[in-house]
């Protein structure tokens, strides 16, 4: 009974937990949590500092029932570069991208992209680009700009 109970508990720590919600509402898992972001009069502000270190940052924007997701990177030669987190090919799965030092990789075919190239190349598994503009101190995207990557998530 007790070897039951172990594997129980040892397979929902290693195959359940990681798909849990935490307690801002964001959904995790093992390919990341996306952190909500809102339009104001049809722009969405982030500060550039709190994207500037390098990493990736997943967002999520729900605009009319749609929830696209994206992410924000600042790559080595210092540009803010912006992203659906979705390309032409393997957006049905879902499964979006993970950064790994200075590429993004594919969660779904394992194709890997260096930041550099985000906004750049598009089409086929290349990150879909995602227009954006520094104003200030503040990263601008605009939420139309936004919502044309609802397709990628089960909009039109």
């Amino acid at each position: 009974m007790n070897r039951i109970v172990l594997f129980l508990l040892s397979f929902f720590v290693v195959f359940v937990s990681p798909f849990v919600f935490l307690d801002d509402g964001n959904a995790f898992s093992l390919f990341g949590s996306y952190k909500s972001v809102k339009a104001v009069n049809g722009e969405v502000h982030i500060p550039v500092k709190s994207v500037d270190d390098g990493k990736a940052h997943h967002f999520k924007y729900n605009g009319g029932g749609v929830v696209v997701k994206f992410f924000v990177i600042k790559s080595r030669d210092g540009v803010i570069r912006a992203a659906f987190d979705a390309c032409d090919v393997c957006f049905p799965a879902g499964k979006g991208y993970t950064q790994d030092g200075e590429f993004m990789i594919c969660n779904n075919c394992g194709r890997r992209f260096h930041s550099t190239r985000i906004n750049v190349e598009q089409g086929g598994c290349n990150p879909a680009p995602l227009n954006r503009k520094i104003t200030g101190d503040q990263l601008v995207i605009r939420a139309d700009d936004i919502l044309a990557g609802g397709r990628y998530f089960g909009g039109a």
